[in-house]
């Protein structure tokens, strides 16, 4: 079983108010997202890696744990630097995936590669999240899974040493991670793989971008010129350092605090060409009326004095959906963001969760299938719950800095991604950072 054991229940915590424009310069953490493919794409190397500025939070902390259960031998005692030594995979083991949707997606294709059984759960509500797709996939690729009816946690993969591997049709419109989990092992099949996705648009195309930059950055042959068709081929990966860039999905709430005070907000250490959505966000945040500006100083990004309701589709950009909306509870004019059906299956039903919340502290939106509809107007303090979900955190305190008294049930669900959240989000407030 996972981490399923009862705990003291969490404190609540008052999102700070700001009096005063917002003026820091931070560094953030890792990407998660680049932090967890490189841990992945290490264990499968054929040598040592080392990851550089990773993310060290419960989800690649757990990342880790797994791959180690499988046999790969993993060295992240240094918060800087981590070392992954390649081993042959085995079981009989384990893996907590918690609430990690990287997990449970990335690591039952390498279970398969395994010699001997592996068996997956975590968290409740990890058994929610929608896994069907990959089960099918695994199994049409020649890994014998076992999996509830429902398709869904907890599953057994029965790792026969290899992975046929070959041509595979997904649904994978419920989350890209169906599709990165088969591509990143897929060197290591015999016949690779080539996965067609048939159905609605995957979300989050950038993160497919990002599976297929990091695999050939590790030597593998990846074509993923065809719309909705990924073609790896079988071949060894090299072991290589890798440069985890500073996670730009953390970043938002930051980024958002310079926008509703009228401040300005640096994070150090961004590269001149990221992996990450970066131009996405950059037009966003201006689209709603940030400056932002990319120097050898870092990413800024500038608060105007005003904050403007927008129309978008955050498909390719969707976890910045809780952070935006809280923007746009605060702007001049009505938002509506659609594209993002899927994020009711993350770690909670964020639109249906943010529609709740907000609605309580008075505002008036519109739940729709893929969206939200806002309509700001002022909004009062109150209670705000998280849902255990790190991201409905940050739209809570996002809208804390300019209405007093919103009170979190839970802020320590953001050590998920960033377990110094709470304190760098006081800090900058304070003018302490």
């Amino acid at each position: 079983m996972g981490n399923l054991t009862a705990t003291r229940p969490p404190l609540p915590w008052t999102a700070p108010t700001a009096s005063d424009p917002v003026q820091a310069t931070l560094r953030l953490p890792g990407s998660k997202s680049m932090t967890a493919r490189a841990l992945v794409l290490s264990a499968l190397a054929s040598g040592p890696s080392t990851l550089a500025g990773p993310l060290r939070a419960r989800d690649t902390e757990l990342m880790a744990g797994a791959l180690r259960a499988l046999g790969a031998h993993m060295s992240i005692t240094d918060d800087d630097r981590w070392l992954v030594r390649p081993h042959p995979l085995a079981g009989p083991a384990h893996v907590d995936v918690g609430l990690a949707g990287t997990i449970m997606r990335f690591v039952p294709p390498v279970a398969g590669l395994a010699d001997g059984r592996i068996t997956f759960d975590g968290d409740p509500q990890a058994r929610t999240r929608p896994l069907g797709p990959l089960i099918g996939a695994l199994r049409s690729l020649g890994v014998r899974v076992e999996s509830p009816a429902t398709g869904s946690l907890p599953l057994t993969v029965f790792g026969a040493g290899r992975v046929t591997g070959g041509e595979v049709v997904i649904d994978a419109s419920a989350s890209s991670q169906l599709v990165s989990g088969l591509l990143l092992a897929a060197p290591r099949f015999d016949r690779g793989v080539v996965v067609r996705h048939v159905g609605p648009p995957v979300p989050s195309a950038p993160h497919l971008r990002m599976t297929a930059q990091m695999l050939r950055a590790a030597g593998a042959a990846v074509d993923d010129s065809t719309p909705d068709v990924w073609v790896v081929e079988p071949g060894p990966l090299a072991g290589r350092g890798w440069e985890i860039e500073p996670d730009l999905s953390g970043a938002v709430p930051f980024f958002a605090a310079a926008l509703v005070t009228g401040g300005e907000v640096t994070l150090r250490g961004w590269p001149r060409s990221s992996a990450q959505p970066v131009e996405q966000l950059r037009s966003l945040l201006r689209r709603m009326g940030g400056e932002v500006t990319l120097t050898t100083a870092g990413l800024t990004v500038r608060g105007t004095g005003a904050v403007h309701g927008i129309d978008a589709d955050l498909s390719d950009v969707s976890e910045l959906t809780p952070a935006l909306t809280a923007l746009a509870m605060l702007a001049d004019s009505p938002s509506r963001f659609t594209g993002v059906a899927h994020i009711r299956g993350h770690e909670t039903d964020r639109i249906a969760a943010l529609a709740r919340e907000f609605a309580g502290l008075g505002a008036d939106l519109t739940e729709s299938a893929d969206g939200l509809e806002i309509r700001p107007r002022p909004l009062r303090g109150g209670s705000f719950r998280t849902y255990h979900d790190h991201r409905m955190a940050h739209a809570a305190a996002v809208t804390g800095l300019a209405v007093p008294g919103i009170e979190l049930d839970d802020v320590s669900c953001t050590s998920k991604t960033m377990p110094e959240f709470p304190a760098l989000w006081s800090g900058m407030v304070t003018g302490k950072s």
